[in-house]
């Protein structure tokens, strides 16, 4: 009988030795830095309850990271040098082994330089600018885990590709501090050098000096606004009242953190205008972060919105709404379980931050929302939604087309339409008629005939111009003469004189 239990338990044993095996039990130190302040979309109200949810999900369950037990220290970040000085208050003591945010770009520049020298990863929900696209040296330990701006501004590059634009006008407000919209479209400038690009700035605070804007709008074919909503508002009712909005231009609005705001009638105030923004906005698309919905998804959105109300945050009313930077985050903590047990299962350890980023680049998993791709240089590859306004008489919007980042290809949608995004008025191919010109071509014999009138007319007025004028000619007296000379010498002198002005 013992034999038998004996052996019975070897067999147990044998069983169980895969899901051993694959279990590492490690304890990691994590420093998350998130602001206090909820006028950040990526506040720590919003994005806490996304990473202990996913911690929780990933210690839990008996998987393969089950034996992972994160200690998360959450941080106050203010987006300038509150993170920079909490990270170095630890230099001289234990350094984390993960970092976590902050999400601004200046704040992370600084942070992100001194984790890269003390070999630390760190994963960021934002980070988003252009400039962190450069992971030789300073940045080497950068994960984004979001699309950066240069990602969204593939969507636009494949858009003019596909519909041969060549010119646009960027219109963006700069608050000159966080400068958001700045790093927005700095993107877009930066990846599509090759075309005709101009920019126009306007500061925040100041008065919005929309006819300057439209000046600038006449002599190029797309616009791509990032401003508050109020002032697309008025952009686009200024442009409608020129008649701008006919189908001669293309007005794009970049909205990536929360697009229902657009796809519910942004154009809507209650007031006299209300019309007109509605008929101006059939010519505004949106280009946003394509959303996913799938079961696991609604769970996550169900249990951000209950943690807000347990916090007690009722003077955040949106902190429950699951944005790119809540399920970035909460990625953030999947994707660093992946790399941190394939190191240490090829025989590093959780201080070798080298190892555990470069198995975080490149590669794809499974997120809170659908897959996520990350590209070798570590930027997670991004995908995105056009919305354009489908029924111009209730104003609403659909999304029409979505851009997959990862292979560069756009899906249409049955809401799609061609004639939307096609450019009115110009480049127009007329359409050949029969030619009767015996061979010469319409424009060719109508240049003829115009021609031989034209030619004909001239040399009679020539001849009676001629005969009259040389009597006056023969009365001149020598003084005359002399008085024509200095008339002719001041004419040039006032000519020479408008040409160095200008």
């Amino acid at each position: 009988m013992s034999t038998y239990l004996s052996t019975l338990w070897l067999y147990f044993l044998m069983l169980l030795s895969p899901v051993m095996t694959n279990t590492i039990t490690e304890d990691i130190d994590v420093l998350a830095f998130l602001p206090q302040n909820n006028s950040y979309l990526f506040s720590r109200a919003r994005v806490e309850p996304a990473i202990l949810y996913a911690q929780q999900r990933l210690e839990t369950g008996g998987g393969q990271y089950s034996g992972f037990r994160f200690n998360i220290k959450f941080e106050n970040s203010d987006c300038v040098n509150d993170a920079m000085f909490k990270l170095l208050d630890r230099s001289c003591g234990h350094k984390p082994d993960l970092i976590l945010g902050p999400a601004c770009e200046y704040e992370a520049a600084a942070v992100v330089r001194l984790a890269s020298h003390w070999n630390i990863p760190v994963i960021s929900a934002g980070a988003l600018a252009a400039g962190f696209s450069n992971k030789n040296t300073e940045y080497s330990h950068l994960t984004r885990i979001a699309p950066s701006y240069v990602k969204m501004a593939e969507t636009f590059t494949a858009m003019f590709e596909h519909f041969t634009w060549r010119s646009a006008l960027l219109v963006y407000e700069d608050d000159k501090e966080e400068r958001s919209c700045y790093f927005t479209l700095e993107g877009i400038y930066h990846l599509m050098a090759d075309f005709n690009i101009k920019t126009h700035a306007h500061s925040q605070g100041e008065r919005l000096d929309t006819d300057d804007i439209l000046q600038n709008i006449y002599d190029t074919e797309v616009v791509i606004m990032c401003m508050e909503a109020d002032k697309i508002r008025e952009i686009m009712l200024a442009a409608h009242r020129r008649r701008l909005t006919n189908g001669n231009y293309m007005f794009f609005n970049v909205e990536l953190f929360n697009a229902t705001s657009y796809g519910n009638g942004s154009w809507k105030r209650g007031d006299k205008y209300d019309n007109d923004a509605r008929q101006a906005y059939a010519s505004l698309n949106t280009v946003t972060l394509l959303r996913t919905v799938k079961p696991e998804f609604e769970n996550f959105s169900m249990e951000m919105k209950e943690s807000v109300k347990r916090a007690g945050f009722h003077d955040c009313k949106d902190c429950g709404s699951v944005n790119m930077f809540v399920e970035g985050f909460h990625d953030a903590m999947l994707l660093y379980a992946i790399a941190l047990h394939e190191a240490i299962k090829n025989g590093y350890t959780k201080k070798n931050g080298t190892q555990i980023t470069s198995r975080m680049w490149n590669r794809t998993f499974e997120g809170i929302a659908g897959q996520v791709s990350m590209d070798v240089n570590g930027d997670r590859n991004g995908d995105f939604s056009l919305m354009a306004m489908t029924d111009v008489e209730t104003g609403t919007y659909e999304v029409v087309a979505n851009y997959f980042g990862a292979n560069g290809t756009f899906q249409l949608l049955p809401a799609f339409s061609a004639d939307h995004f096609t450019l009115k008025g110009r480049y127009k191919v007329h359409a050949e008629k029969p030619d009767k010109s015996c061979g010469l071509g319409v424009s060719a014999l109508t240049g003829v005939i115009v021609g031989s009138v034209l030619g004909a007319a001239m040399l009679i007025a020539f001849y009676f111009f001629r005969k009259n004028y040389r009597i006056t000619i023969e009365r001149r007296t020598h003084s005359e003469e002399c008085d024509t000379g200095k008339h002719r010498q001041l004419r040039e002198d006032s000519i020479r004189s408008n040409l160095s002005a200008a």
